[in-house]
């Protein structure tokens, strides 16, 4: 089903992959009377180079064509940018709103937000699209998408790439950069061939593609902050909207971005929503290499579930069927993670032979799409999916989309059928919508299924499980009334619809405003929208307090800084900080805000009793020392950052007080960027050091300022337990000029704030 090649190889002609070792390769293309390329000659390093400005080998600096921000992000980057000296947006900048689009939640807030948006978009010259016009990717691959050009997104699923444009999804501060004329500075990356052979079979939709893609190469960590180039025969089967679907989804396997060849199929969309000039042919050159390569046998593909608690872990829904056990192994695994916080049951949904399930979703920029939902439709056209427990809810990704749906009566044919359509809302993603019952089992065409995405509080006794199902098995399990079936176990005929996009929706509501920035014109504030807490240079030494121990082989962004409901405290930074860590650590807060307090006393009376006395243990002098020694709070965990490019996972703990994340690496580079750009010190250690530590711990890094300054990328340090020191060494590699500049200043607003006033 699906092969990987671990090591390098050609592709000739776009079509033929040369294997083996170096030698044999070259044999090989001498024999074919062709030139070994390079990776030059790849899809993404033609797109990457057109954008980098940087003349260091190995080291790029990108300048995107255009930004999106939806309307969880996009107040705290305009206030950000805002502070560091913002005239106008220098390139098109589109604000959508489709993640706190449910306005009841939080009061006032979230509407606060958007009344924010359009004022921003009309002082600084943005897109502005109204509350549930769309969902922030489909807006992109619908208006904004280029054949050979580059979007940087303030969410972890941008991703283009089936339509030629690379997109990268990233925290908030780098999307400040670029508003402030600066660029993304990444290490070349390794492109990985994603080679795409045969045809799905009828039943099979993107997220089964996408599913066993994930399940394939993300617990090994197979293409981490790699691009992913999609090639091959197998391209063509595909229509677009099935390629768009596994596309987003490549954010799941961790990779950096993504890129696929073009042709007549990308021509038409282009043609279908008005712009036949944005599209172009992009194709790999004539013996292309590529640092590894995955095969997938789309005709092997079987129909697909993830199973909580997150989209690698992957099984086909025949294995789940006559394996139910495996039910229990999930069970397991939210008791290793919660403990005794939850009584997590899901085998019991295993009956007589057969897996009942609680609801259904098909939903946002994975599930929403004309074609998914169409075939939906085809399934349960005449049906219905009764009157049990068994729920079945439809969030078309665009009013286009939805309005395409209601013209052709696909709409009709499932709302008849027991279906219920809401508008274009990212909320089942996220934990904000569709929210089910304790111990409920949802199967939701939709992108992640982390704890706390469905809504649950373990901390307050609540779980619920999501898992990933393409919308085609979605709607065959409504067809049986919320028993699990595999849409490739049903006879259905397929209907073909055509789709005809309709961009007068958008010219009647979204604001066009790029180019037309009126600095006169005046912001308007919500009382939740509050600026950003003063914060401090790096000092002399650094001695940081551990808050949060964990050792769960990933820890997700969702569990440093919940989704869900708290998404409207996202313009408010010190409300926002009160959920870190709150459903996976409660007693987080409370202990970095004990820190915190510490170092106020520290820096107001040069000194604190607990840092003397910590610091008593390593040096002689420690009230000397302690005038020099910045005091903050500390996260733990083996591999921090994955899913959600939300900057909130780090800025909360920097206005909480923290300033050092302790980990063996970082699973994303976003999340990374992100402690960096808040000023938080990035440590990873070598992946044979035991830390063995807990909370309450102190780690004291001597002459932190002078190391980063000076480059150097190996640290010792000393762990101050109950019992004793210990030395530790810690690492800081690879780390940018301008990132060793951020992190001295304490964070980005401060290093441009510098910048400004001729000290940086």
């Amino acid at each position: 089903m699906i092969e990987v090649i671990n090591r390098g190889v050609y592709l000739v002609n776009g079509e033929t992959i040369i294997d083996g070792n170096p030698e044999e390769q070259k044999q090989q293309l001498s024999a074919m009377g062709i030139t070994p390329g390079t990776k030059n000659d790849t899809i993404a390093y033609g797109i990457l180079g057109s954008h980098n400005i940087s003349n260091t080998e190995g080291k790029m600096q990108i300048r995107f064509d255009s930004m999106i921000s939806h309307d969880i992000t996009y107040v705290g980057i305009i206030q950000t940018a805002r502070a560091s000296g913002l005239k106008e947006f220098p390139i098109p900048y589109a604000l959508t709103n489709c993640h706190n689009s449910l306005c009841a939640v939080g009061g006032t807030i979230n509407e606060d937000d958007h009344v924010f948006g359009l004022s921003a978009a009309k002082k600084y010259g943005g897109i502005y699209v109204p509350a549930n016009q769309a969902v922030i990717h489909q807006y992109a691959r619908e208006m904004m998408a280029k054949c050979g050009n580059m979007i940087l997104g303030s969410d972890s699923h941008t991703r283009y790439g089936a339509l030629g444009t690379m997109a990268v999804g990233e925290g908030g501060p780098e999307l400040v950069k670029q508003l402030l004329r600066n660029t993304w500075d990444i290490n070349a990356p390794q492109v990985v061939m994603v080679y795409l052979e045969n045809a799905p079979k009828k039943g099979v939709g993107p997220h089964d593609v996408a599913i066993a893609l994930c399940g394939k190469v993300f617990k090994e960590g197979l293409v981490t902050n790699k691009v992913l180039e999609f090639v091959g025969p197998g391209v063509k089967n595909l229509s677009m909207d099935f390629r768009i679907g596994i596309d987003v989804m490549t954010t799941e396997t961790a990779c950096l971005s993504s890129i696929w060849q073009t042709d007549e199929k990308v021509k038409d969309f282009y043609t279908v929503h008005a712009r036949p000039e944005d599209y172009k042919e992009l194709k790999p050159g004539q013996a292309a290499y590529y640092d590894m390569a995955i095969k997938i046998d789309l005709s092997k593909i079987e129909s697909m579930i993830a199973l909580p608690f997150h989209p690698s872990n992957a099984f086909s829904i025949h294995e789940l069927q006559s394996n139910p056990s495996i039910l229990k192994e999930v069970e397991e695994a939210a008791k290793a993670q919660f403990g005794s916080k939850v009584d997590f049951r899901l085998y019991d949904k295993a009956k007589d032979g057969q897996i009942h399930v609680d609801q259904g979703v098909i939903a946002g920029c994975a599930g929403g799409m004309f074609e998914n939902i169409c075939e939906a439709a085809s399934i349960l056209d005449g049906k219905s999916t009764g009157d049990g427990y068994f729920s079945l809810s439809v969030y078309p990704s665009s009013v286009p989309v939805n309005l395409a749906l209601l013209r052709s009566g696909v709409q009709g044919k499932l709302l008849e059928a027991g279906a219920v359509f809401k508008p274009c809302f990212c909320g089942p993603c996220f934990g904000a919508g569709d929210v089910p019952a304790n111990n409920g089992l949802s199967i939701r065409h939709t992108t992640r299924n982390f704890p706390n995405r469905e809504g649950s509080k373990p901390g307050e006794g609540q779980l619920s499980g999501v898992a990933l199902v393409d919308s085609r098995s979605i709607a065959a399990t409504a067809l049986n009334k919320g028993v699990l079936t595999a849409a490739t176990d049903i006879d259905y005929d397929k209907a073909e619809y055509e789709y005809t996009f309709e961009k007068g929706v958008y010219d009647k509501r979204v604001y066009q405003g790029f180019g037309k920035a009126d600095n006169d014109y005046e912001l308007k504030f919500g009382p939740n929208i509050t600026d950003w807490p003063k914060m401090y240079q790096l000092e002399e030494n650094l001695l940081v307090k551990l808050a949060c121990v964990l050792h769960d082989d990933v820890t997700t962004t969702d569990e440093l800084i919940p989704s869900g409901e708290t998404s409207s405290y996202r313009s408010n930074p010190l409300r926002l900080s009160e959920f870190a860590l709150s459903r996976r650590e409660p007693k987080y807060v409370p202990r970095a805000k004990a820190t915190a307090a510490q170092e106020a006393l520290r820096r107001e009376n040069n000194g604190s009793k607990e840092v003397i006395d910590t610091l008593s243990k390593v040096v002689d002098n420690a009230e000397e020392t302690a005038k020099h020694t910045q005091f903050g709070s500390c996260v733990f965990a083996n591999r921090p950052g994955d899913g959600s490019a939300r900057e909130q996972a780090a800025s909360c703990q920097k206005v909480l007080g923290g300033f050092a994340n302790i980990c063996y690496e970082f699973a994303t580079k976003r999340y990374r960027s992100n402690c960096i750009n808040w000023g938080i010190l990035p440590f990873t250690l070598d992946k044979d050091t035991e830390f063995n530590y807990t909370d309450g711990d102190y780690v004291y890094v001597p002459g932190i300022r002078d190391a980063i300054k000076n480059g150097k990328e190996e640290i010792p340090a000393k762990v101050i337990t109950a019992d004793g020191v210990d030395d530790i060494t810690l690492y800081v590699k690879g780390l940018t000029e301008d990132e060793k500049t951020i992190i001295l200043e304490g964070c980005l607003m401060n290093y441009y704030k510098a910048q400004s006033e001729g000290k940086a």
